[in-house]
């Protein structure tokens, strides 16, 4: 089959998006090829295609296992054999998925970055028959872009077990140094080609305020642009705080983050794609692989941590091509957080070391030992145990991770959550009723804050030390108390663990590279800056901003921008007091004879630019009250 037969059969279309022909036509000629689309611009298409139209098996690496399942569940529907290989998948799925790529007619394997360190994965991967190597969010492999990964530099080291085969890489955000990088690290060969869409989106206008009733201002948004939208927060808490709000101003809308339970997040999700709930409060964790096409706006009350999150998350607006907005309500206070999230996410350096010297201890690995032994992963009872803040301790860990010294576990909920459904009095009269729970319950009552309105993270490891016990004997305990009704306990689906990659050394003698740290912590501090001086600027337009930030140097201007609609103001303004000027040089009148000389604008208008005038000694009025020139 042709490439426009197969994009008819499978995806129903008679035609590509601009740019998609030429990059499928690129892999199919053999290029190692580099596609930068916007978020929205149809990425999968352009390796899924060409892999149809390929002998052998489409691997594609991914970072983001949500955005994995939804496009395997895609393919299926198609018709297509397609599996993924992530975290939680069982020994034996994981060999009948492998088997079926070795003997049977698997088209599509998609894997995580980590999968490719796997000996087993690799020995079967050597035998495979591969047609094409795709590199999803393929930025994550370069130490210049926002969110490297330390295990995409693996991709480039298996394509030696073959190396007639074309790899691809795809992103929606890089900037000149990334995508040269990317080009680097998956070591592309003589025969490659770069394709970029321009990153401008005609119908998404971007704006930020600076507001302090950041609240007020959000419901006169969703008043005035009717339909779905997304507001992003950083905080889990707050999405469903604002969420309760806008429901209380007869706003239909949900929350979700990645803290509650699948089948939640899936059915939140499905209420709003079907617009059943049109507004949806989120932490970042929400949106990748979504794909509705008729987000009106997307409002972010807090500051993205680059101009690529937030060129990423606000592209999610508009995909059916009609006006949308892209707004960030942003105050001082905003500011201030950002730069403190920038020091919690590279602690000091002696800190890392700390954090080391606890994870060696809390598992009981002695210098030189420890390499390859997998434990338990509890970075609530570590903490607890140490006193270490969790938030910057997992931080310090990741650089401890970027080192080889550690492995920590896939992205995904590590803890368990509970909440308390009754109130206080019915709970104070359970304790006196059942003795056997009342210790359980004043130990977790004094650990945690927030029971009786959250739902809040709980290490039942710290418990049972506290209370002298073992966790299964707490685990049943809290089981029981939900079966009675007394609490919602939502226990970890998993149990992930962390593995010491490296045999324990010295924490004294630890080292961080430049490449590490260093260098990262000046890169990020240059994008936090890049989103600061993006809402505080009123010189350029906002989509000329973003777009000069990814390379592209132009001119343009939108017209809809807060900063292009003041500018236009403005030289409105001056266009009408240079009128009046001229107006009133040689022939003094009224106010009233003044606006019969401007008819094409209304009264009230040329009436306050007077009085501005006025006030700047521009102009004065005489006993007739007759304007004239100062």
């Amino acid at each position: 089959m042709t490439i426009h037969e197969i994009l008819k059969k499978y995806w129903g279309y008679d035609k590509f998006r601009p740019l998609q022909e030429d990059i499928i036509n690129s892999v199919l000629e053999g290029y190692d090829t580099l596609a930068l689309l916007p978020t929205g611009g149809g990425k999968s298409i352009c390796f899924q295609v060409p892999a149809m139209a390929l002998d052998g098996i489409c691997i594609v690496v991914s970072p983001l296992i949500a955005l994995m399942k939804d496009q395997v569940l895609h393919l299926k529907e198609k018709g297509i054999k397609a599996e993924a290989l992530v975290s939680g998948v069982s020994l034996r799925d994981s060999e009948r998925i492998i088997n079926n790529c070795l003997y049977g007619e698997m088209k599509f394997l998609y894997v995580s970055p980590e999968r490719l360190k796997n000996r087993a994965f690799l020995e079967a991967f050597k035998q495979m028959k591969i047609g094409l190597i795709a590199i999803d969010e393929a930025h994550c492999i370069s130490q210049w872009g926002y969110d490297f990964r330390p295990p995409y530099l693996e991709i480039a080291k298996i394509r030696a077990f073959h190396p007639k085969t074309v790899t691809m890489a795809l992103t929606a955000t890089a900037t000149p140094a990334v995508v040269a990088d990317i080009q680097d690290k998956l070591a592309f060969g003589k025969k490659r080609n770069v394709f970029q869409k321009s990153f401008y989106r005609d119908n998404l206008t971007y704006m930020a305020f600076y507001e302090e009733d950041k609240y007020g201002r959000m419901l006169r948004i969703m008043v005035a642009v009717k339909g779905s939208g997304i507001v992003y927060v950083r905080n889990r808490r707050r999405t469903q705080e604002i969420a309760e709000f806008l429901t209380s101003k007869g706003i239909r809308a949900s929350y979700y983050h990645a803290g509650l339970k699948t089948e939640d997040r899936d059915a939140r999700q499905k209420k709003w794609m079907d617009g059943e709930t049109p507004v949806i409060v989120a932490t970042n964790a929400f949106g990748m692989g979504i794909d509705k096409p008729d987000v009106r706006y997307v409002i972010h009350l807090d500051l993205p941590d680059s101009p690529e999150a937030y060129f990423q998350e606000a592209g999610r607006g508009g995909r059916d091509e009609k006006q949308a907005y892209a707004i960030i309500l942003y105050n001082n206070s905003d500011i201030d957080q950002l730069r403190q999230n920038f020091a919690t996410s590279y602690p000091p350096l002696q800190y890392i070391r700390n954090a080391y010297r606890a994870v060696c201890n809390f598992y009981q690995i002695p210098e030189g030992s420890g390499l390859n032994q997998k434990f338990n992963f509890d970075p609530i009872a570590i903490c607890d145990n140490y006193g270490f803040q969790v938030i910057p301790f997992y931080n310090a860990l990741r650089f401890l991770e970027k080192e080889g010294l550690l492995s920590l576990p896939e992205r995904q909920e590590t803890t368990s959550h509970m909440m308390i459904t009754v109130s206080k009095e019915d709970l104070y009269r359970f304790q006196v009723g059942n003795t056997a729970f009342d210790d359980l319950i004043k130990l977790m009552l004094r650990m945690y804050g927030g029971l009786f309105t959250n739902h809040v993270s709980i290490s039942e490891k710290a418990i049972a030390r506290k209370m002298y016990l073992d966790e299964e004997t707490i685990v049943a305990q809290l089981r029981k108390l939900q079966k009675m009704n007394y609490i919602d306990y939502q226990e970890k689906e998993t149990c992930p663990q962390i593995i010491f990659t490296s045999p324990c050394i010295n924490p004294n003698g630890l080292y961080i590279s430049d490449v590490n740290y260093k260098t990262l912590k000046e890169n990020a501090l240059v994008r936090i800056n890049a989103m600061i001086n993006y809402v505080k600027g009123n010189e350029y337009c906002r989509s000329s901003a973003l777009l000069y930030y990814f390379g592209e140097k132009n001119n343009i201007r939108c017209g809809r921008c807060d900063v292009c609609i003041a500018k236009q103001k403005e030289q409105n303004a001056e266009k009408l007091r240079n009128d009046i000027t001229e107006i009133l040089k040689n022939n003094p009148m009224t106010v009233k004879t003044l606006c019969t000389r401007l008819p094409s604008l209304d009264e009230s208008t040329i009436t306050s630019t007077v009085r501005e005038m006025i006030d700047y000694n521009l102009l004065g009025c005489d006993e007739d009250m007759r304007l004239f020139l100062k």
